[in-house]
């Protein structure tokens, strides 16, 4: 099991880009020197929820500033990006880096950056089996690619070549969704959204569907994000979260659809106090019970934590600092030891 910290690189209200990825970049420096095992880094569009564009991008300064940590992307939206493009990337990444990159991708909406990037509603609707086929195709170590019927092109050669096949995570919210990863053997990222209830029945459908097409799902490591906020005692945790998380998850509601509709979304009021209740937000005692349920999901091998909710720095900095102490080393004592890519997940060769 390991423990990563997971950057929304949040725009809280009253507070400017540049200084949410500037924290984002305090916080990843932080979890290096307080021995978390890396940190995964989200993707967003013209909305202050996230204003990270080009997860890869700043995953690449990050691997820079850092030396032990892995950096992961969650996710690059595919339904905007040619695969072969976004799996040069990650190529590249994980060869300068020495194995500690990881890729995750999703499908990401049905929204307007579809009609900016040029890719269209159908790459959103129809195209991502298509794209995920040939970005893990060329990630997977072969020495050349061709395209397939979406993405037509003449075999060329992988440049650079991974020096082994590189696990890609795929974000997955719905049964067809984890259907397609199962048949790729490529293991599950799974959201803040879902209780752990949903998220095992996931898993369990991902179990079925992976052995049926000749994985073996016990070599597969999925990941699984969490909120987290650790204070003194439950009820400060929660009242800091209540008073931040709102603010941070009404920019979500930015989103703007193809068709020109608002992108909607849940209360944030009501949907603050759910995440509270499933996530480990609270005392230290509260959090390692909730760590401790989380990590019996089954196949879960990466357990993510955004600590970004209360929108106050130094509190972000104290639950980082103090997470892996109070919380994961009495729960899961080798949570935090870092290892290169090859050694976090199976990826598309060796799940078969």
């Amino acid at each position: 099991m390991h423990a990563h910290l997971f950057l929304l690189a949040g725009q809280h209200p009253g507070t400017t880009h540049a200084e949410a990825l500037a924290d984002a970049h305090r916080y990843a420096l932080a979890a290096e020197a307080a021995g978390w095992a890396g940190v995964w880094l989200a993707e967003h569009h013209f909305v202050p929820y996230g204003v990270i564009p080009s997860a890869t991008t700043v995953a690449a300064h990050l691997l820079g500033a850092t030396r032990r940590i892995t950096v992961g992307t969650a996710a690059c939206i595919l339904s905007n990006r040619h695969p072969v493009a976004l799996a040069e990337e990650a190529a590249l990444l994980d060869t300068i880096s020495g194995g500690r990159f990881l890729l995750g991708v999703g499908r990401g909406g049905p929204w307007v950056d579809l009609e900016v990037f040029g890719t269209g509603l159908d790459r959103y609707t129809d195209g991502f089996a298509d794209a995920l086929d040939v970005l893990g195709r060329w990630v997977s170590g072969a020495a050349a690619v061709a395209g397939n019927r979406r993405f037509p092109f003449r075999e060329v050669t992988v440049v650079p070549r991974p020096a082994r096949a590189l696990p890609v995570w795929v974000a997955a919210t719905s049964p067809s969704t984890v259907d397609l990863a199962a048949r790729h053997g490529f293991p599950l990222l799974l959201g803040m959204h879902a209780d752990l209830p949903e998220k095992a029945e996931l898993l369990d459908r991902y179990a079925r569907v992976a052995a049926g097409h000749g994985h073996d799902p016990g070599r597969v490591g999925h990941a699984s994000a969490h909120l987290a906020h650790l204070a003194d005692s439950d009820e400060e945790a929660a009242r800091a979260v209540r008073a931040g998380l709102p603010g941070l998850l009404a920019g979500a509601a930015r989103h703007v659809r193809l068709d020109g509709s608002p992108g909607g979304g849940r209360d944030p009021h009501r949907y603050t106090d759910h995440l509270i209740d499933i996530h480990p937000v609270g005392a230290p005692a509260r959090c390692r019970a909730a760590v401790a349920r989380a990590a019996t999901l089954p196949g879960v091998r990466h357990l993510l934590f955004m600590v970004e909710a209360g929108g106050d720095r130094d509190a972000a900095l104290r639950t980082i600092r103090r997470f892996p102490r109070d919380v994961l080393d009495p729960v899961l004592p080798d949570a935090r030891t870092g290892d290169t890519a090859a050694g976090c997940a199976s990826g598309r060769g060796a799940a078969r």
